[in-house]
């Protein structure tokens, strides 16, 4: 009897120690996301839902933007525990079409809003047939350079009038206090970074993210691809260091 009854006590216990190992997974990963810097601040007024099931993640709701549903899958990827990810979002309006003003305006846009030394939201931003022109004020001339350099970069984009203002006195750039930012939101913003500029998307770089140090792997066609996927990593919100370990064909 005593037998039979460990066996019915050791039974009991793996019958039910299934689902409270995978509910102290899926919990965290829920949370996690939730709380990443991605969807406190980029994915704030979006209706996203996360269901884990044994590291298994489903994504389901509605997103303003579609490059909202990406973005959301990209950090979900990175959490700790994930093991695959399902992405259902829906996006709220029809994407604009490809190659059209609309679209290029939109990759210009979400280029700005990941670099950290830009100001998305005080650059105004139009598109006339492939015709990028930029208005607002940079904080110096360097800044100006640079946005001209990023927005040229972007896939679609056929030319740049750079229209940002300087003020007379060159300033420099105030040192800027984000709020501690996870691996997984940096990771994602680096990865979605890349994929938008025409001189790093069709490369395949590896990204991953520890304490805010950046490794990048995978193979660049030369030293100055290598260099400019630093670069463009190196300028995201964040990012304290990158380690820049591509290999050159």
């Amino acid at each position: 009897m005593k037998i039979v009854s460990q066996m019915v006590i050791t039974a009991a216990l793996l019958a039910f120690g299934a689902p409270i190992s995978a509910s102290n997974t899926d919990s965290p990963i829920e949370s996690s996301a939730r709380q990443s810097y991605v969807f406190q601040v980029y994915l704030k007024g979006d209706d996203i839902k996360i269901e884990s099931n044994n590291g298994a993640v489903i994504l389901t709701g509605i997103v303003a933007k579609s490059f909202h549903q990406s973005l959301a899958q990209e950090t979900v990827v990175g959490l700790p525990g994930v093991r695959s990810v399902i992405n259902r979002l829906q996006v709220k309006e029809a994407p604009p079409a490809v190659n059209s003003d609309a679209w290029l305006l939109d990759r210009v846009r979400v280029t700005l809003l990941f670099h950290r030394s830009m100001s998305a939201g005080k650059t105004e931003v139009k598109v006339k047939d492939g015709l990028v022109t930029l208005r607002g004020q940079a904080i110096n001339q360097a800044q100006k350079e640079l946005v001209t350099g990023y927005v040229k970069d972007v896939e679609g984009v056929k030319d740049v009038k750079n229209e940002l203002s300087v003020p007379a006195v060159s300033k420099k750039p105030s040192p800027v206090t984000y709020a501690k930012i996870d691996d997984a939101s940096i990771t994602a913003q680096v990865r979605m970074m890349l994929r938008y500029h025409s001189s790093t998307s069709a490369l395949t770089t590896s990204v991953s993210t520890d304490n805010g140090v950046v490794t990048l792997g995978g193979k660049a066609g030369n030293a100055a691809e290598k260099a400019l996927v630093g670069k463009l990593a190196d300028d995201v919100c964040g990012v304290k260091n990158i380690a820049n370990l591509m290999t050159i064909d």
